[in-house]
């Protein structure tokens, strides 16, 4: 039997002591879609390419949407232009939407069912519902409901979006001593 080549060798060492010797992205592109914004702005996952674009597909009467919305302010407030937020209502009319939106502002793009494929393509039935894309173009998580911002923070670390650690407070204020 003849001796490992030096390359062979060095590929055996480094796979016994653990090293990554080539990375695999198993990652599904995300399907071909396109987007029109309330504003007329239209998209598709060309023009997003080298963004991270977080959807969240909500509804004007959906609680649990309202409940995840200070989250939702506090992602784009951190992260600004390193997410692109676009917010994907689900059935309802424009004037509806607008009207909700009047009252309750939201960050970033706001696309209505009526003018984008993107719900039938990721089923989204229950909302909200979160579908993260990176900037390569492929979905690199999803999470059906509410989960508040530690929730969101996990979803966007798997395109690798992290800052510093911000407290998600939600919750706190029950456990809190009281003042005295």
């Amino acid at each position: 039997m003849r001796p490992p080549s030096r390359r062979q060798a060095l590929v055996l060492f480094f796979a016994g002591c653990g090293f990554p010797l080539f990375a695999i992205d198993s990652r599904d592109p995300a399907p071909k879609f396109r987007a029109k914004t309330m504003q007329g702005e239209a998209l598709n996952n060309d023009a997003l390419l080298g963004k991270v674009v977080l959807l969240q597909f909500w509804a004007t009467w959906c609680q649990y949407c309202r409940q995840d919305q200070p989250a939702m302010d506090a992602i784009q407030s951190e992260f600004g232009s390193k997410v692109t937020i676009l917010n994907v209502d689900v059935g309802e009319s424009k004037k509806t939407v607008q009207r909700y939106l009047e009252r309750n502002p939201k960050p970033g793009k706001t696309i209505l069912n009526e003018d984008t494929n993107l719900p039938a393509m990721f089923e989204a039935k229950s909302y909200p519902h979160y579908v993260l894309i990176d900037d390569r173009g492929k979905i690199a998580g999803e999470q059906k409901g509410a989960g508040g911002q530690r929730a969101l923070r996990a979803l966007l670390r798997k395109a690798g979006i992290v800052a510093g650690e911000a407290d998600d407070f939600s919750g706190r204020l029950e456990s809190s001593p009281a003042k005295q």
